[in-house]
């Protein structure tokens, strides 16, 4: 799964070398937090969250087969605590 949001995001990203991806597992649960750039914040959340929501849909879909939970999130440089 994680393979299918790193394509959907290499996609849009203009600055890949830039991209985090932080994978905690605690279950079922996945929590995924993607780390942008400023400036590619807009291009993967796309307007009005549209990228955003269809590549959580996606993922939600694809992660039935494997019996788990993914929780995406998407944060600018600098905002990780």
């Amino acid at each position: 799964m994680i393979e299918l949001i790193k394509y959907v995001v290499s996609r849009f990203a203009e600055k890949q070398d830039q991209v985090e991806y932080d994978v905690v597992e605690d279950g079922k649960n996945v929590n995924v937090v993607i780390t942008l750039d400023a400036s590619d914040m807009g291009k993967v959340i796309g307007r009005q969250g549209k990228i955003a929501k269809a590549l959580r849909t996606l993922v939600r879909v694809g992660s039935l087969k494997e019996n788990k939970k993914y929780n995406v999130e998407i944060v600018e440089r600098g905002e990780k605590e």
